[in-house]
């Protein structure tokens, strides 16, 4: 017999006489790990337009940040399931000619500017990331037809200032009802609005898209897809009726997409499904009324964790409000607005 024996011969001799041996998993061979990450930096940037069963479309950006073509993403395991939303800008690695039938991967996400999140309801912990890197929100709601819900509208109001958004309220359908209650509820907010009937000019909401990321928030039935047509004509949008029944819109926007405004604009507007409930439970009243600094500073003997409601004991405001004029009436809108958060008023 040859004096070196097999691995097989070897194998079995371990066996018999280490009784531990045939229990004992066989150890894996594996490549030493590095502290060093991936460098990405010189891979093209892509901006995410919209998500669709695990398939992202990006549009490749320039040097200039400039849309140059859409591409076909799928996205790295490494990155976490939920960690890419519309409207991040990502590092795109592969095949990024766009060409039909090629796929390329998004193996990095750029740090994110704002993001704008909403959880299920006021009980879920769970945040849900909507939409990255938007600069403003706008508030759709229909003067009529489904009527407008002022606790939906402060709800999102209150998610716009955490997430450091500037919010814009959008009144449509104006040929069925008049705005001016509307419009006395939420001047002392300095908020913008933006006033809309069918066919008319869109002359003021494009003064307030100019330049800007804008996501459009609303329930179902308000508008939105209408308007996104009417902005931007190649869109194809599709719009849907009111239930007669209910009083609510149907969906008819499945998934938020972002859409360069055409020439000669520039900005981006981001459509959204429409939303039946915004849950604020990640949210809290310290992050609101920093968005207000005329307000806050009359908070910085408040109690603490004070909610700055109506009726809570050592509030700062009601100083404020004691005042009277155009302040107390600000005090007064916050007051409801923050309400709307607490008591999960949605209507």
């Amino acid at each position: 017999m040859s004096p070196r024996r097999s691995n097989v011969d070897n194998f079995r001799e371990s066996i018999l006489t280490d009784s531990h041996a045939q229990f004992e998993r066989p150890r894996r061979r594996t490549r030493p790990r590095t502290k060093e990450r991936p460098d990405y930096s010189e891979l093209p940037l892509g901006l995410v337009v919209t998500i669709d069963r695990g398939r992202y479309r990006c549009l490749l950006l320039d040097a200039d940040g400039v849309g140059r073509h859409e591409v076909i993403c799928m996205k790295a395991r490494t990155l976490g399931r939920k960690a890419i939303i519309v409207g991040d800008r990502v590092r795109l690695d592969g095949d990024t000619s766009g060409a039909e039938g090629t796929l390329a991967r998004i193996v990095e996400a750029m740090e994110r500017t704002t993001v704008l999140r909403r959880t299920a309801d006021d009980d879920d912990p769970y945040e849900r990331p909507i939409v990255a890197n938007a600069d403003q929100l706008v508030i759709v709601t229909a003067l009529a037809d489904p009527p407008p819900r002022t606790g939906m509208i402060d709800r999102i109001l209150v998610a716009a200032y955490d997430a450091g958004l500037d919010p814009l309220l959008c009144l449509t359908k104006a040929d069925l009802a008049a705005p001016d209650e509307l419009i006395a509820a939420y001047e002392p907010l300095g908020v913008p609005i933006v006033v809309t009937r069918p066919g008319a000019p869109l002359t003021d909401l494009w003064e307030l898209l100019e330049g800007r990321s804008s996501v459009l928030i609303g329930h179902s039935g308000v508008g939105k897809s209408t308007l996104i047509n009417t902005l931007i004509p190649d869109a194809g949008r599709a719009t849907g009726d009111v239930n007669e029944v209910t009083g609510r819109g149907r969906h008819t926007s499945t998934s938020a997409i972002a859409l360069q405004l055409p020439e000669p604009h520039t900005g981006w507007v981001i459509d959204t499904p429409g939303v039946r409930s915004f849950g604020l439970s990640h949210v809290t009243p310290d992050k609101v009324i920093s968005a207000f600094p005329d307000l806050a500073s009359w908070t910085d003997q408040c109690p603490r964790g004070c909610t700055h409601e109506l009726g809570v004991p050592g509030c700062g405001l009601d100083r404020a409000l004691e005042l009277g004029g155009p302040l107390a009436r600000r005090v007064e809108s916050f007051r409801r607005m923050m309400s709307a958060r607490s008591r999960g008023d949605q209507q």
